[in-house]
Order: C-alpha cells, then structure tokens, then sequence
C-alpha cells in the first residue's frame, strides 16, 4: 500500500492556514511516529556533535573574529519567521531521499576526524539538520528552510589554514590603505610591512585587526538581505560582491581612528578604542555603509509597482 497522503497546509492569507490534516489510519505512518522519529534524530544529533558545539561556542567566546556566532542561530530562526507565509505545507511520511544527505553528514564527519579538521564536522552538522528536515518534512520544506540553514554556516569557524590565507593579505591591505589616510590627514604615517609608523609609535596590524571579523559580519547582513528582500539577481550579486570594499573601508578607519588617538591622546586611549570599542563599533559603521549602498541603489533604481489589471477593474466598477 502507497504512503498516506494528506491535504496541504497551506497558509490561504496573513491569518490561518488551508485545510487540516487527516488522522493516519492505525498501522500507517502519521503524526506519532513523525514526533518520535524526530526526538530521535534531535537527540543523535546532540549527543554526537556536543563535543563539536562545545568548541564552536569556546571560540564564540575566546576569539574576537568569530563573537557574532552567538547571534548567528536566533537570526536563522528570523529568517524561518519571515519566510513563513511561504511555508509549503507538509505531507506524513518519509522522504527517504533525505537518508542520502544524513549519510553524507556521517561521511564528512569521518573525513574531519582523519583530517583533523574541525571545520568539516561543523559542516556536516548542517547536512545532518538539513537531512533530517528532508526526512521528515520532505524536499519542498528543505528548499524553504535552506537559506536559514546554509545562514548557519556563519557560527563555523574557518579552518586555520584558511584564516591565515585571508587574513595575511587583509593585513597589507588594512596597513597600505590606513597609511594612506593617516597621510591624507597629515599624520606622519609610513608603511613597512604589516607596521605603520606614526611619529613616536608604532601600529601593529596584527591578524586581529586584518578585518576578517568585520569581513564576515558585512557578509553575513548582505546574506540576510539578499535571502529577505525580492530584488533581481543583479542587484543581490552586486551588494554581495560590495562586502569586501566596505569591509576593507569599515577595518581602515578602525586602525586610523586608533592612530590618530595614538598621536593626539595617548596611547591608553588608541589601545582602549582599539580592543574595547573597535569591534562592535567598526561592525555597525559597516552596517550604515551597507545601509547607504542599498538607499543609493533604490535611488537609482527606483522600483515600479505594477499593479494587477484585475484588481483595478474591480475597485473602478461601481458597486450593485
């Protein structure tokens, strides 16, 4: 006998929802067994990847580039709430597709361990929600949740190899750009390597200032947008390409900030800006420059309401 089948649930407006579901008959697959099946794989889920969340969140608290993990979860869960209306409903039964992509979670998971890699089991945490979603829900519910999973992946953080591949070159460019405008400033600024000279001191452009942090973050929001606003393709390519310049913008007028207080305070007062203020401050310019980007795009491009010819006969037709 095939699977039951029931009615969509799906929303018929802003409030309710469309038909309800029909009690399984006894012996077939309905809403216990659905409930069952998910505890089960919740608690594999955290009683496998504990060892795993527990770094994520060591790292969260220790290391300065990877703070924002904290507020990458309840996001995604913002994301699931904004998209609700377009919620495709949900049928009872196994969508046993879903089996291949929990096994390619197991698979991953194995080769991190023989990497030694601890990115790659936070991965394949992702593939493991996403499977079971597939699973259970079945394939049109993943494609739904998918933009908020995938947001996930930026309480991951990277592989060493990689942090020091992106944030080397992030550090000669925060060093030459800053040089620069401490120049245009007239500050005494010269450039050597990953050192700014200014007057009596020096700026260390270590690896916690090369603005991967703030890379991230910038990223991270333009993500959200492109996920939650209806633009065309083009426009959500070019904010997404624009991360990097408001980035490296954002992570210079930290070290410029810092090396003018440096020369005109003390350095108490650069080094208190620098560790203590920077971090958070330097994440919300960015997020004001991303914020103008999108005004100037609008101005630009202003969007056009088209509306229904439908709906404008019906309000002109003199009502009976």
């Amino acid at each position: 006998m095939s699977r039951l089948q029931v009615d969509d649930l799906r929303p018929t407006g802003r409030t309710g929802l469309g038909p309800a579901t029909l009690p399984a008959p006894a012996g077939q697959f309905g809403w216990p067994k659905l409930a069952a099946v998910a505890i089960l794989l919740g608690a594999a889920l955290v009683w496998a990847y504990w060892p795993t969340i527990g770094k994520m969140v060591a790292a969260w608290s220790k290391q300065a580039d990877y703070s924002h993990g904290f507020l990458v979860p309840p996001l995604a869960v913002f994301v699931l709430w904004v998209r609700r209306e377009q919620f495709p409903g949900v049928r009872l039964g196994f969508a046993w597709p879903g089996l291949v992509l929990l096994g390619a979670s197991v698979g991953l998971r194995f080769l991190s361990g023989l990497w030694y890699m601890d990115a790659l089991d936070g991965f394949s945490m992702l593939l493991w929600l996403a499977g079971t979603v597939w699973l259970l829900l079945g394939g049109r519910v993943l494609w739904w949740s998918l933009p908020a999973i995938a947001f996930l992946a930026f309480m991951i953080p990277l592989p060493f190899r990689v942090e020091r591949w992106l944030s080397y070159p992030l550090q000669g460019i925060a060093t030459r750009i800053s040089s620069w405008v401490l120049q245009c400033l007239w500050q005494p600024a010269l450039a050597e390597g990953h050192t700014i000279f200014l007057g009596p001191h020096q700026l260390e452009v270590a690896e916690a200032c090369s603005g991967l942090r703030i890379f991230v973050g910038v990223f991270a929001l333009a993500y959200l947008y492109a996920v939650l606003v209806r633009q065309s393709w083009w426009e959500r390519t070019l904010l997404l390409l624009c991360t990097i310049p408001v980035a490296l913008v954002a992570n210079a007028t930290r070290i410029v900030v810092t090396g003018i207080l440096y020369q005109e305070r003390s350095e108490e007062a650069g080094k208190k800006f620098s560790h203590d203020i920077a971090g958070w401050g330097m994440i919300l310019l960015a997020a004001g420059l991303f914020g103008l980007l999108l005004w100037l795009l609008r101005k630009l491009f202003p969007q056009e309401e088209v509306a229904d010819i439908r709906d404008v006969l019906k309000r002109e037709r003199p009502s009976s």
